[in-house]
Formats: C-alpha cells, structure tokens, sequence
C-alpha cells in the first residue's frame, strides 16, 4: 500500500542574520552559512570534516611546473538553480567562472561597484588582484588562469566561500533589467539548495535542488532560524523547535550533553580570538603602549568566565593544530605593575580608549561583553579608562575596518582553508590593511616573509618563514591575543550525516533527519 509523500524539514537554529546573500562582498561565518554553503558551490571545495581539497565545479586541474598556471576543466551538465525570479536557459560553463573572479577585481567591470562602498575584501585583502595576470576561456568547459608569481595557497584559497561560482547569464539579466542589487538578496547557484525566501532577522528558507550536480538532498526544505541569544537557542533545541544549533553558551553546555535527546560534537576550534588595537593612531602606534595594555590583562580569568574550561589562552595568532605554529614564542605576561610602569616610561598618562564588543557569540568568542567588561576592570588597575562599545553586527564588521577608527576591536577568525597564509596574511598583510586587518597594521619585515611563503610550495620552508612571522608579530603586539577555543555543536539525535567543520561551516549537504 503506498504511503502519502511528506516532506522533511531540517531547522537550524543559527546566530545571526546574514549581511547579504553575495559570498564575494563579506567575510562573516554566517553570511558563508546562508549563502555559500546553500546557494553555491566552488571550483574546488573542502572534503566534508577537512581542510583537504577535492573537485566541485572543476572536476581536475592541472598546474604547470613554474607554478604560475592553473588550467581547470569543469564539470560538464552542471545546472543552475530554477527559480520563481529566474529560469536559466544554459549549464554552467567557463563565462561564469571568468565572471565570477573579474567582478572582483578588475574596476571597469559593471558588477565591481554594484553595491555601495563594495570592497571584496577577501579578494583585495588575499593579495589576488596583484597575483592575478589574466583569467582565459580555452573553451566552454576549460579556464586558464595565469598568475604574475607562483602563488602556494591559491588551491586553498579558491575552496573558499568568497570565491564562489555566480552565475553570468542572471547577472546579465539583472543588469539590464537594471536591478543589479538582486544578486545581493535573491542568490542564485548550482548548490544543493535553492534560496527561496528571507525574512530578515526571523528566517531563511530554502529547498533542496532537484537539479543538484551532486544528487538531491534527503531534506526537502531547509530553514535557518535565526536566534541571536545562545540560551534561547538552546531552549529551542531542547524543546524540538530545532534540529542543530551553532554556538552555545559555555554555561549550558553540561545541561545539553545530560539530554538524551541530542548529540552533542566537538573538536578543538581551528580559531582566534583577539583584541586588535589601531596601531595608526596615537598612542596605540606605540609598541610599548600596546604591550603594556597586553600585560594588564588576565586572559586566564576571561577564558575562565566566559569558556569555562572549553578554551585555552592564546600567545599566537594562529591556533595549535595548524602547522607552524611557533610553541617557542613567549607571550606577554600577566603583570599590572611592570603595564603601568611601562606606560608611565611610555609618557602616556590619563588614557581613556574603547573597547569594541562584538554584539553575537561566534565559537572563539561566546560572550564579547563579558569579556570586554574584564578588560575594563583589569585596565582600569593601571589607570588606563575603558568605554565598552558596540554596534549591529554587519555595521560592527563594516566599522571596525576603518583606518581611523577609534578603539581597539575584539574580534576572531576561524580558519577557512587550514594554511597559515589565512590567519597570517589575510589578518596582518599590508594588503589587508583597511579591510581584515583590523590593526591597521603594517609591517614590512612581517609582510616580505608573508610573500617569500607564498611563493614557495616547500613546507619546511614555508613552516621556517611562518615561524618567524609570529616572531615578530609577538614583538610588535598589534593585537592582544585572547584565547583559541573548543567548538562545539548540539545537534538531535534524529540527525544523521552533519559532519562538523574545522573551518567552523554549517554545512547541510549530506545532512537527513529520522521522523
């Protein structure tokens, strides 16, 4: 006897709204999330679980033995997605991928400025305009890309969100229909999912693709519920009004695990928390004053009250599961006399500066505010004056970019391809400077080692020169860095198939549910 079709719905309980729905404009985890990891695929992408590489949209690649070109063949019957605003009339094919890297980089280009103040700050701020010599169609299937230099983490880079595969022929149409700013708000990709509805700070909707290269979901409909507050995100998990939840509170942890209706993964985070002072602007632009406020500060009792044990302190800017970090570095240590007499030798008295609190949890910091407030108790010890600030978060990210921005910016990353070229360079590279560099900094002895690991393909090597990185990055101190942490993910035991990402993805492909 047959039985009635019934669809599956998967929530998830997510943290906040995205910034948009174009991967290549912004760099937060969520807006990845909703749009990248759902909408859109790469030409290579991360094996589900790893940082290792494997085929998406380019099922091989061949690189030349200079290392400066990469030939991709892509996949052949790839689809569009179909939607109510748009019906594709073609596959994929190399007009798409060429699109989809010039639109943000070359200024000529129409899509370049489509929306205000657009920056594509990872593609700027990874260096990849100056790499890039030129961008070829061979033929429908094949792209040809030619760099200036060899470029070592160019694969792994290319796995990542902002460097997602648009599609031209919907471009086309938009621009000469002349709404240009839907690309930003009603995506459309190959994904596995297809966007169907937002309603901005509630929900996000979508249907599995049944034209998806990959094989259709065994979930019929996705929603993202967008929760900002951890506690009320985990009363949504045990209640059953979710399936999975990103980000809990440190505190609610040992109640989710004591439920016996949901799993609960973990792994230590590939991430960073950090404090990132504007070293362009006085006094910040003194390495004594910033040392001195990086002694002042226990980052054991923040990473006691807000982890609560699932985090460790950090001394580097990479975490201790990424090849080449530095254990020798010594961090700063914790001692409010020598701070205060190292800013009275500094000739700095009277400070008053701003903390930047991030207004959502992210897995390297659950609670900003919190930590914020003991930074404020700890610096007022050796008379330095706090105002804890914050703003929306998609304002809060735009903000903190500025380089005449007053205060000091806590911030984070979780690493998006497992190369330390990502923390390092894309975090503290003069390219970066104005976008994810949040310091503001600048330093050339720093940046030339970021260029000579780049172009070489020797790990050791590259290993050696990343050492020294840090080196001085200790010694220079544009940042107080604050902790690494465990990343942890409750989930109910009706999911099966969420494989939790070291890059800190909500990734839904692969994912089902037992009714």
């Amino acid at each position: 006897m047959g039985t009635a079709a019934w669809s599956k719905t998967f929530v998830y309980c997510s943290e906040a709204s995205p910034e948009g729905f174009d991967p290549g404009l912004y760099t937060g985890g969520q807006t990845f999330d909703a749009a990248a990891h759902t909408v859109y695929n790469r030409l290579v992408e991360f094996k589900r679980g790893t940082t290792e590489i494997e085929p998406a949209l380019a099922e091989s690649w061949d690189i030349s033995a200079d290392g400066k070109e990469y030939t991709f063949k892509l996949r052949k019957g790839v689809k569009f997605q179909t939607t109510e605003y748009f019906t594709p009339s073609r596959e994929l094919n190399a007009d798409d991928v060429i699109f989809s890297f010039e639109r943000q980089y070359k200024e000529d280009n129409a899509w370049n400025k489509y929306v205000p103040g657009a920056s594509w700050e990872y593609f700027s701020g990874m260096g990849l305009p100056d790499v890039i010599d030129k961008i070829e169609k061979i033929d429908d299937l094949t792209v040809k890309i030619t760099l200036k230099r060899p470029e070592a983490p160019l694969l792994a880079n290319l796995g990542m969100p902002f460097i997602s595969i648009v599609s031209k022929e919907y471009a086309d149409k938009l621009q000469a229909d002349g709404k240009m700013e839907l690309m930003n708000q009603q995506p459309l990709g190959t994904g596995p999912f297809t966007f169907v509805a937002y309603q901005p700070d509630a929900a996000i909707r979508y249907k599995a693709n049944p034209d998806y290269w990959g094989g259709k979901q065994a979930i019929d409909d996705l929603v993202f519920a967008i929760t900002t507050d951890a506690a009320v995100r985990a009363q949504k998990l045990k209640a059953g009004e979710c399936h999975l939840m990103s980000y809990p509170n440190a505190a609610d942890v040992a109640e989710l695990k004591a439920d016996p209706n949901l799993n609960i993964s973990e792994q230590a985070g590939l991430n960073v928390a950090y404090l990132a002072y504007n070293t362009l602007v006085a006094p910040f632009d003194k390495v004594e004053v910033r040392k001195a406020l990086n002694m002042a500060v226990n980052k054991q009792a923040i990473v006691d009250a807000v982890f609560q044990g699932a985090a460790t302190v950090a001394k580097n800017p990479i975490p201790p599961t990424m090849w080449s970090y530095n254990d020798a570095v010594e961090d700063d240590k914790y001692d409010p006399e020598a701070a205060k007499k190292m800013l009275e030798d500094a000739g700095v008295s009277g400070l008053k500066m701003k903390i930047w609190a991030m207004p959502v949890a992210r897995p390297y910091m659950l609670n900003a505010r919190r930590a914020a407030e003991l930074m404020q108790a700890d610096l007022a010890k050796i008379g330095v004056e706090v105002e804890i600030v914050s703003y929306e978060w998609a304002e809060y990210l735009k903000l903190s970019s500025d380089k005449d921005r007053d205060g000091a910016v806590m911030l984070g990353w979780t690493g998006d391809n497992g190369d330390p070229d990502n923390f390092l360079d894309t975090l503290l590279g003069c390219d970066a400077v104005g976008g994810n560099n949040r310091a503001q900094w600048c330093d050339k002895e720093f940046d030339d080692l970021m260029t000579k690991a780049k172009e070489t393909a020797d790990v050791a090597e590259r290993t050696k020169l990343y050492e020294e990185a840090q080196v001085i990055f200790k010694r220079e101190a544009p940042w107080n860095t604050i902790d690494h942490s465990l990343a942890v993910v409750p989930m109910s035991k009706k999911v099966s198939g969420f494989v939790q990402s070291p890059l800190g993805d909500f990734v839904f492909e692969g994912v089902d549910i037992a009714e």
